[in-house]
């Protein structure tokens, strides 16, 4: 089989680091830590730190000889339901096509696991390391992807160990079903929009034109909300109703009339004669 890479990071902007006063490329140096002096290539060699600042040395040729050897075939474990599949464990994909003496029997594996709804976990030697890889169909193909090993997924029992033991119902519920059904569509790699490549892309064009750099736009700072009143309103449904305000003149007519029979309860007591006593 040949595989090729199906995933690439060669297509974004990539930067250089310059002098800043001569507008030169710098190249990178490796200094002794204790010395400050330079240290050829040739005098440079791999140690594994077994405590602080003592080493165990690894030649070239002791690391090439636990590099397993190569024969460029893939070897079938086992096939697994895809329904078991964790897609935590992904790691780089790769396609998969047939050379010419084998095409039958890779399109009798293709079709075989499309029916049977099964994924093949195998393994092979990339980059001189021993890989376990997940083959499914794709397409016309397959393709296959680099699996991590177990130790270097971390537990998500750490990352999740302060979430309540609770069930949601009710109308919190009704309203998230809502919500993800207004919502639905389909996937589309095409409508995923690198922001950053964009805007790096944008002020690289700018420089080479002499233009203004654009300006950067603050962020609009959300402000923390009830959930389930948020959850109405991107819903578009149970807005808050408000209570139209009286105006001012309406809301001080009352007052008014208040204050002002005080003075004439007064004026009339002022004006009333005083009694003689007899």
């Amino acid at each position: 089989m040949a595989l090729y890479t199906a995933a690439s990071s060669s297509e974004r902007i990539a930067f250089n680091t310059l002098n800043r006063k001569t507008g030169n490329r710098v190249k990178r140096e490796f200094i002794d830590s204790e010395t400050g002096d330079p240290v050829e290539r040739e005098d440079q060699v791999k140690g594994y730190e077994v405590e602080n600042g003592q080493y165990v040395v690894l030649e070239t040729d002791e690391v090439a000889a636990a590099i397993p050897d190569s024969d460029k075939t893939l070897k079938i474990d086992a096939f697994i339901p895809c329904s078991q599949i964790d897609t935590t464990y992904f790691d780089k994909p790769y396609y998969l096509a047939p050379d010419k003496m084998g095409r039958d029997a890779f399109l009798l594996l293709r079709d075989g696991m499309k029916k049977q709804g099964v994924a093949a976990i195998a393994r092979t030697v990339l980059f001189r390391r021993v890989r376990t890889v997940l083959i499914r169909a794709h397409g016309k193909g397959l393709i296959a992807s680099t699996l991590n090993f177990d130790y270097e997924v971390r537990s998500s029992e750490e990352a999740f160990d302060d979430m309540p033991d609770m069930k949601i119902g009710g109308e919190m519920l009704e309203l998230a079903e809502h919500i993800i059904g207004t919502k639905k569509g389909s996937f589309d790699a095409s409508t995923f929009d690198d922001r950053y490549e964009a805007a790096v892309a944008e002020l690289v064009k700018a420089k080479i034109e002499g233009r203004s750099l654009p300006k950067r736009q603050a962020p609009v700072a959300s402000r923390p909300s009830d959930l389930l009143q948020a959850l109405r309103e991107s819903a578009g449904i149970g807005a808050k109703v408000t209570k139209p305000k009286r105006t001012a003149a309406n809301a001080n007519r009352g007052a008014g009339r208040q204050k002002a029979a005080k003075p004439a309860a007064k004026a009339k007591q002022a004006q009333a004669p005083p009694r003689r006593a007899g």
